[in-house]
């Protein structure tokens, strides 16, 4: 199996910065792009992880009702020991990671998983002002974290599914469009290899670890 923060601007206000319950519910494998890091252009392969935070509900369209306000980040696919993603779920499991358990790690375990987050706020360039999650640990004892919400949702290049890509926004599918994931399904006959791909985990944890 394959599978995220944007700063993109909203029609609404970004959800309060502090300290959530949340709820793994979104994820997302972007594909190997190129993107530009300290003025060098490199090849990197991404996934968007999406939560909803449960507590703090708001009508974002009236057809809807209320929905809880979600907050996304992305991570280059990689549980090397000094990548980000690997920092985040180590933070959010209270417990490091071995060498042998991060070689094949499936991240889709995070999906419904809850967690507690913390949230600041950026401004952009433009002048629009946007969260993002700043930290991630296991929910406190005795604290619990609602129900999900939404349904969880997962995308994968190694299971493409076209109705769930033409169900992304646009601004995400044109990034994915430009991954060598996509460049191989519109040309086929490219036989580059797919970096990067989750497989099945085969990482043993204890029962009181939440992935």
């Amino acid at each position: 199996m394959s599978i995220t923060a944007s700063s993109n601007a909203t029609s609404f206000a970004p959800v309060p910065a502090g300290t959530y319950a949340a709820r793994c519910y979104s994820m997302i494998h972007i594909g190997t792009v190129v993107e530009d890091y300290m003025g060098e252009s490199k090849e990197v392969n991404k996934v968007r992880i999406t939560w909803e935070l449960p507590t703090e509900l708001k009508v974002f369209k009236e057809e809807n009702g209320e929905q809880p306000y979600s907050v996304s980040k992305e991570f280059t696919l990689s549980m090397h020991e000094k990548a980000n993603l690997r920092k985040f779920l180590e933070s959010w499991r209270g417990k490091g990671f071995t060498d042998e358990e991060a070689k094949s790690f499936d991240v889709t375990k995070l999906l419904e998983k809850s967690c507690l987050i913390s949230i600041i706020h950026k401004t952009s360039k433009q002048g629009n002002q946007y969260a993002v999650i700043s930290s991630c640990s296991t929910l406190p004892k005795g604290m619990t974290c609602p129900d999900q919400v939404n349904p969880s949702f997962e995308f994968s290049w190694e299971n493409f599914d076209q109705e769930k890509f033409d169900d992304l926004p646009d601004w995400l599918k044109d990034k994915m469009k430009t991954s060598n994931q996509y460049k191989i399904f519109i040309q086929p006959e490219h036989t580059e290899t797919r970096t990067g791909e989750y497989s099945g985990s085969t990482v043993e944890t204890d029962d009181d670890i939440p992935f």
